[in-house]
This record gives C-alpha cells, structure tokens and sequence, in this order.
C-alpha cells in the first residue's frame, strides 16, 4: 500500500530549525512539568492495598467502580483477575486505616442484595518495592538507550547515532510530561509502554537512516541535506502506513480495553505520534547538525587498491 503514486519531494529538512524549536519548548514544558508536578505513580511505585473478591458470575467492572466510588474509593484501580468472576481491585494507602479495615469496606460497599462477593486475597504493596521498581525501571531506561547507541553506532556512525539517541531520548520525555502535566496515573503498564516507544521510535529512524546510507553511496552530490530529505520523502509511504496502522489499533484498545489498558494505550499512542515526527525532525536535523557527511558511510578504502609508496602512478 502506498499514500503516494511516485516519490514525493517535500522538502522536510527546510523546516528542521523551526520543528527543532518546537520539540524544544516541548522539551522544556515536559521537564518543568516533571520537575514540579512529578509524576502521578500509581500503587505499583507509591504501595497500596491489593484485594482480590470473586462473584458467583461475571462482574460489571463499570458498576463496580460505580459502588466503590460512591464508598469513598473513587482512585481505585478496578480490573479482571484471570476470569470475569474474579476481580482485582488496587487501592491507596490509608495512613489510618489498617488493610483489614480496608478490605472490610471494600466487600461492604460491593455487596448487594442478590451480589454477595467472596474476599479471596488482601495483599499489601510496600513503598520499599515500589523504590525498587522505580530505579530499576529508570535503569532499564538509560541501559536501553545506551545499548540503542552502541548498536547505531556500529551499524552507521556515531553522528546517526547521536542523532538516534536524541530523538529517543526526545520521545520518552515528552511522553513523562503528557502524563507529568495531564497528572494521569503512571504504573508499571505505562512503563512498559515507554519502552515499547523507544523500540517503536527506533525502528523508523533505523529505517530512514538504512536509506540515508544507501543515498549518500549512490548519489554524486553528497550533499547531507539533499540527501537525507530524499531519503526521507522515499519512505514517507512506508512512514505513514506504519504509523496509522498502528494508531488505529491502539485507539481501538483505548476505546474498549477499559480502565486496565487506559494508561498503557494512551502512553503508546503519545508515543508514536510523537516518534513519528522525531524520526523526520529530530534524529535526521541532528545528524546534519553534528556534520554528518558522505565520507561517514563509505566503505574504507581497501588498501590492496592503494599503490606503494615510490610506485609510479
């Protein structure tokens, strides 16, 4: 499938001043926003209170979100455990309230008169596993991207690389500050989802970067910013499919995947709106900022080819 009918030649890297303008004042509203609003870390990262009721049939996690509200409990994480009968609600901490006090309101407000559900498990998450997984989460965020710039740079340069990374790197801030500055819940689902970015992000501009190479060795001029325009308008089709696609699925998951997948389909659909647009706007422009040129990615020079000193040419 194809958007356009031959090759278009739109002429991106015109723009790439302003877009990187852009993606700064992003950049430093995200880092305000995380810096003074934090981040609103669900139960996984704070702790709380997990308890776990079973329904003699499938239960309506809509009317029970209704019941807990309406008792108090209107934070509440409400999702299926394994089964439709089997529910897993996740709670705040209550400073003076002990776990069995909170399990006890919980049954009471989901009881009804022809619904009685079983309390089958009430277990507690502690801050200290929620330290825990904060640092490692943020570890398995800074070793990716460092991995990410190794591989670049093996595979290219270290300027398509540096390029790679800054647009990663770019992607995953953003996506902290929409949740940062919308102040919507960030557990684990929603990490794993900014990974799933960084991977998402990674492929288009390993993709236009692919191109790139193969432009500079075809073509003559060797001219960056031809060059990687050219590259980029020749996989602007291929761009544009990826991207939609992908955006119809995860809005359909945001539509009716229910409060369970709501944090984890809004941070990817952040993300690959926003990866889209780093690939074309922030790797490429980077790239040509630090230089990058024909003399990068052509092959060494076989020294079998050269003559030896003193030879006549």
């Amino acid at each position: 499938m194809k958007f356009f009918s031959q090759t278009p030649n739109f002429d991106f890297m015109a723009q790439r001043k302003v877009a990187l303008l852009i993606s700064l004042v992003l950049l430093v509203a995200s880092v305000a926003s995380l810096a003074t609003r934090s981040l609103n870390f669900g139960i996984d990262f704070t702790g709380g209170v997990i308890v776990e009721v079973g329904y003699p049939e499938a239960a309506d996690l809509n009317v029970v979100r209704a019941q807990l509200a309406d008792a108090g409990f209107g934070d509440a994480t409400v999702q299926y455990f394994g089964a439709r009968d089997d529910v897993m609600i996740r709670l705040a901490p209550r400073a003076e309230e002990s776990n069995a006090d909170l399990s006890t309101q919980v049954l009471r407000a989901l009881q009804t008169d022809d619904r009685a559900p079983q309390l089958r498990r009430v277990e507690f998450v502690g801050p200290q596993v929620g330290e825990e997984l904060t640092i490692d989460g943020s570890l398995a965020t800074i070793i990716a991207l460092l991995l990410i710039f190794a591989y670049v740079w093996f595979r290219f340069h270290w300027k398509f690389s540096a390029g790679a990374v800054a647009a990663l790197a770019h992607d995953v801030i953003i996506t902290l500050g929409f949740f940062s500055f919308l102040h919507l819940e960030f557990d684990l689902t929603v990490l794993a989802a900014v990974l799933a970015v960084i991977g998402y992000s990674l492929n288009d501009t390993i993709v236009v970067f692919d191109r790139c190479r193969e432009n500079f060795r075809r073509l003559t001029s060797g001219d960056a910013k031809i060059t990687i325009n050219r590259s980029v308008n020749e996989n602007l089709s291929r761009t544009l499919v990826t991207s939609l696609t992908t955006l119809l699925a995860l809005i359909a998951l945001r539509v009716i995947g229910g409060e369970a997948m709501a944090g984890f389909s809004t941070a990817l659909i952040v993300g690959v709106i926003v990866g889209t647009y780093s690939s074309v706007y922030v790797a490429s422009p980077v790239s040509i900022a630090l230089g990058v040129s024909r003399d990068d990615v052509l092959p060494p020079a076989d020294d079998g080819d050269r003559p030896a000193d003193g030879a006549v040419v």
